[in-house]
């Protein structure tokens, strides 16, 4: 059975309509920031166990940007919100 992902906007729609870009939190460092920190920003990732908020982006519906809370090991889906709201409440 395919996993379902619930759409703010569109409904409960299945996981290949979405494209996962990855951590919801990285920010991008600013223009003048050392060639360390641009690497890390650049390579370094995570790679958590368990609740984890990705970036996600509904290229089959409505293409919007998706910031999904779930599980790394059960890929249980928890949270669903628009990634501009996300933004204008200060999260991811």
């Amino acid at each position: 059975m395919a996993s379902l992902i619930p759409c703010p906007h569109c409904g409960v729609r299945p996981k290949e309509e979405f494209y996962i870009k990855g951590d919801a939190g990285i920010v991008r460092p600013a223009p003048t920031a050392s060639d360390e920190e641009w690497t890390d920003y650049m390579f370094m990732r995570r790679n958590p166990v368990g609740r984890y908020q990705e970036l996600w982006h509904h290229l089959s519906g409505c293409r919007r940007w998706l910031v999904v809370e779930r599980d790394t090991v059960s890929h249980q889906v928890y949270v669903v919100i628009d990634a501009a709201a996300a933004r204008e409440r200060g999260g991811a």
